[in-house]
């Protein structure tokens, strides 16, 4: 009886646990100059993670002027005003803190992750560079930071195995022009291209307060840290509105069928689709499309071409989310002996099997339950690429409002198997995608079908 009422206590607890609703509270304000500034207080540990996210990526970008937003990047460390070069880090790293940022075509964000007493350390720098990053920029910087982003495009794309099959996705699943279409990094054309004015009237335009949000969570004092917010922002002038993008139709209505010779050893198959943005109805879904296919060892994919066949040596999908539409991708490698065209085979089979009957109960829980865990592990910390500061941030761009957490999860808890089917049915359409065989040079028997194409120029 006693084993009886634990088990029905533990059931109800964790019954409790799901009904529980999610919340991370903050307070939000906005200075005069439009910055807008959440605050979200956690005092698990002493440490605090100021996170600005700017709203511009390479998407915001124009063809023939790429790599910008990218550029900045690197450029928002070589010092400003008020801080001599290779001082942030230093400065920073001395009061045990420490830093970062990324760049995607959609926002460009910086954090520092710092002890709760060097708050206005990072707050002075990061609004210095907000406000005053110009003001030593020379000609001679800027060529300094271009010639390393260039280096980095050598190093992540050109000269690495497969690393112009992302680039070569892009200027073929989306139209011409499409703020999709052109790389993050840019163009090596378009780096060598850009002068000190287009890089500084670039920073003119998108990198103003007003066009910025400033997350300050973890182990502070509301009132205090509204206090140096202010101290440290309020005197940066505000910026120019910033249009709407102009953005084409996101829509592929072919199928585009290509090769690609590199210096691999194994050839890789990439089958990719247009599919609905981040936080719009089929989003979540295909996140559950993919791990349905491939996530982890008991995926359908992963079972039949890597266990039970053996001809290939991994594969992975996902669903790759962003703000204005998203990409479904599906990539496997063949193991040696083996074509692409027999990995597609299978591929193929696996998706018109989940297109005709949904996946299992057992398959969309076990999904859920891999979604929900990770959900759950990123809110215990504040700091770094993906804890709670940075969601707020995501969030608060996306949609608005900051504590999108429980509407977040919400997505995923109320699939059904019907769900998934019905979105794999609407968008993995086989005369709406993009196929990309990557195969070793003068290796072409070893592709799936399609056409050679160049990488030159991309």
């Amino acid at each position: 009886m006693r084993k009886l009422a634990f088990l029905l206590a533990a059931a109800a607890m964790g019954l409790a646990a799901q009904s529980a609703k999610i919340s991370v509270p903050y307070e939000q304000f906005r200075l005069p100059n439009g910055l807008n500034v959440i605050l979200h207080v956690d005092r698990t540990t002493p440490t605090i993670s100021v996170n600005t996210w700017f709203h511009v990526g390479s998407g915001y970008e124009e063809p023939g002027r790429t790599g910008f937003a990218h550029l900045f990047e690197h450029l928002m460390f070589e010092g400003s005003k008020s801080v001599p070069e290779g001082k942030f880090d230093e400065w920073l790293e001395a009061a045990g803190g420490n830093n970062n940022g990324s760049t995607t075509e959609d926002r460009t964000n910086y954090f520092e992750d710092i002890p709760s007493n060097a708050l206005e350390l990072a707050l002075f720098l990061d609004s210095d560079r907000m406000g005053y990053l110009l003001d030593p920029m020379t000609q001679e910087k800027l060529d300094g930071q271009r010639d390393i982003v260039k280096n980095e495009r050598r190093q992540s794309y050109e000269n690495r195995p497969y690393g112009m099959a992302d680039i070569i996705l892009n200027h073929y699943l989306f139209p011409d022009k499409h703020p999709y279409s052109w790389p993050v990094i840019g163009s090596m054309a378009d780096l060598s291209a850009a002068s000190l004015d287009d890089v500084k009237n670039f920073f003119r335009r998108y990198y103003a307060p007003n066009n910025a949000s400033l997350v300050v969570a973890g182990d502070i004092d509301v009132a205090k840290t509204k206090s140096l917010v202010t101290k440290w922002f309020a005197e940066i002038p505000r910026g120019q509105p910033i249009s709407p993008q102009a953005v084409p139709a996101s829509v592929l209505n072919e199928e585009r069928r290509l090769i690609i010779e590199d210096r691999v050893q194994l050839p890789r198959l990439y089958i990719q689709w247009i599919s609905p943005a981040q936080y719009t109805p089929g989003d979540a879904e295909l996140d559950m499309v993919a791990d349905v296919l491939a996530g982890g060892k008991n995926s359908r994919l992963y079972k039949r071409l890597v266990y039970d066949m053996q001809i290939a040596q991994d594969v992975a999908a996902y669903q790759g989310s962003m703000r204005l539409c998203s990409q479904f991708t599906i990539v496997a490698t063949a193991r040696v002996g083996h074509t692409l065209a027999e990995l597609e085979k299978i591929i193929q089979e696996e998706i018109d099997r989940l297109k005709s009957d949904p996946p299992t109960d057992r398959e969309v829980q076990r999904t859920k339950n891999k979604y929900e865990s990770s959900f759950l592990s990123r809110l215990e910390g504040v700091g770094g690429f993906g804890g709670k500061a940075d969601q707020l941030n995501r969030y608060y761009y996306a949609t608005g409002n900051p504590d999108y957490f429980q509407e977040d999860l919400a997505r995923y808890m109320g699939i059904e198997p019907g769900d998934v089917r019905a979105m794999a049915v609407k968008h993995l359409r086989n005369d709406a995608r993009v196929v990309l065989s990557v195969v070793p040079r003068g290796k072409q028997d070893l592709s799936a079908p399609g056409s050679l194409v160049s990488t030159e120029g991309k």
